[in-house]
């Protein structure tokens, strides 16, 4: 059986719509999938009644980003994690609430973010964007707006040659903050609407986790024990970007405390790489009904 429990679609920052992403799955012969857009939930419905037709397996899925802090780490200020939802009730009201909250923040954030650009633009001589310029990336999003898709209308502009150019150079420097959602109400927020709440790529490297804090898998755990055991139901312990003594040490301290494992591709479709990740079968058992 192949599984991915981590696919973005263009409702966030993914290249393919929904029903790309669902043709795609059934040609790469995935029997059991989750779309986990990021803090959107809209696709869903759609996505229920394409992977029905397809036989595909398919449960619901969000990642939320999450405001986190330790007071041992970098002197207890906060940083951003990840955390995957999933086999909630999509049409949850609080839950729903919640994201469409969010999702307006972002369009506020996106302007600012837009406006410190323009900032960086004046003292290279470059020429500003303009309300057109923010209309035409809004257009461009399925879902919920984000970085990745300025960066992308940057690289379309000409301005850069790619995303991460386009992060690397000012996107990072312009940043503004995210909305603050805190673990304690991310949790109340999928559990009370049937889900289950799993700490997303602990050791990614590259992306939002624990190594923001500590690259030591022993005090991520650690950290994990200590401030989040009360609202996780699981973790995320295979992913594209994992090397096996990463997926190893959190399955052991998974099995120690009777968690939730769930894997993934993290795929966002550049490129597509859903379905390339090895995961045991058991971990689609974990949530028969």
């Amino acid at each position: 059986m192949i599984i991915d429990l981590h696919i973005h679609s263009k409702s966030s920052d993914g290249a393919l719509a929904v029903d790309e992403v669902i043709r795609e799955a059934k040609r790469r012969c995935i029997e059991f999938m989750s779309i986990t857009d990021h803090d959107s939930i809209g696709c869903h419905e759609a996505a229920v009644e394409l992977t029905a037709q397809t036989g595909i397996r398919y449960v619901t899925g969000v990642e939320l980003n999450v405001t986190f802090s330790h007071p041992s780490y970098r002197d207890g200020k906060p940083v951003s994690l990840d955390f995957l939802g999933y086999q909630f009730d999509a049409a949850n009201k609080a839950l729903k609430a919640k994201l469409e909250q969010m999702a307006a923040y972002r369009e506020e954030r996106a302007a600012k973010i837009l406006a410190n650009l323009n900032s960086e633009f004046e003292k290279e001589g470059k020429g500003k964007l303009t309300k057109g310029d923010f209309e035409e990336i809004q257009a461009s999003v399925d879902g919920v707006l984000g970085r990745p898709h300025i960066a992308d209308y940057l690289v379309r502009k000409g301005i850069v040659k790619s995303r991460q150019e386009a992060f690397d150079r000012y996107l990072v420097k312009c940043d503004v903050p995210k909305f603050p959602l805190y673990l304690e109400e991310a949790s109340r927020l999928v559990r009370a609407a049937g889900g289950k709440l799993v700490i997303a790529h602990p050791n990614d490297p590259h992306g939002t986790s624990l190594v923001a804090l500590t690259k030591l898998l022993p005090e991520q755990t650690q950290i994990i024990e200590e401030s989040m055991m009360a609202y996780i139901d699981g973790v995320e312990c295979w992913h594209s970007r994992n090397d096996a003594e990463t997926t190893e040490h959190y399955l052991r301290f998974a099995k120690k405390h009777r968690l939730l494992v769930t894997g993934g591709s993290d795929c966002h479709q550049k490129p597509i790489v859903m379905g390339t990740v090895r995961i045991p079968e058991y971990v689609a058992e974990q949530f028969r009904l």
